[in-house]
């Protein structure tokens, strides 16, 4: 498996942009798309997931991959709290709200499971570091 040199190539940042693009289409629609402050919120929210894979990835530092990660995952919470708000104020329907709680829910995964991996990588840098200076 080819090394991945651009965020871009990230199923997390490829599907991150899945939902902003569903996130942006459904807060641009009637009673929505007027309360500003909630649709600019969760907007926010759903960019943050992108920016962070992006930026964290561009770092090229694992540590701090790793650190932009966790916040990418936590703005995917932010995401999911939001949709609960936009469900309980009937701006989206259930249906709406499974489909694009489904895919936050994913995103989230992924991110988890990325995360995951580059703590094992950055754990195992650090360990061949430690036996290197001892030899």
């Amino acid at each position: 498996m080819a090394a991945i040199t651009r965020f871009e190539d990230l199923i997390a940042w490829q599907k991150a942009r899945i939902l902003t693009r569903r996130i942006y289409e459904c807060t641009r629609k009637d009673q929505y798309a007027k309360d500003f402050r909630l649709s600019g919120q969760i907007q926010s929210a759903s960019v943050s997931i992108m920016a962070n894979i992006a930026e964290g990835f561009e770092r090229a530092k694992r540590t701090e991959f790793h650190q932009f990660l966790s916040i990418a995952k936590s703005s995917c919470a932010e995401v999911r709290s939001h949709l609960y708000v936009a469900l309980d104020v009937n701006y989206i329907n259930q249906t709406e709200f499974n489909d694009l709680m489904s895919l936050a829910v994913e995103v989230g995964k992924i991110i988890g499971g990325l995360r995951a991996k580059v703590e094992q990588q950055k754990n195992s840098a650090s360990q061949s570091s430690a036996l290197k200076s001892h030899s």
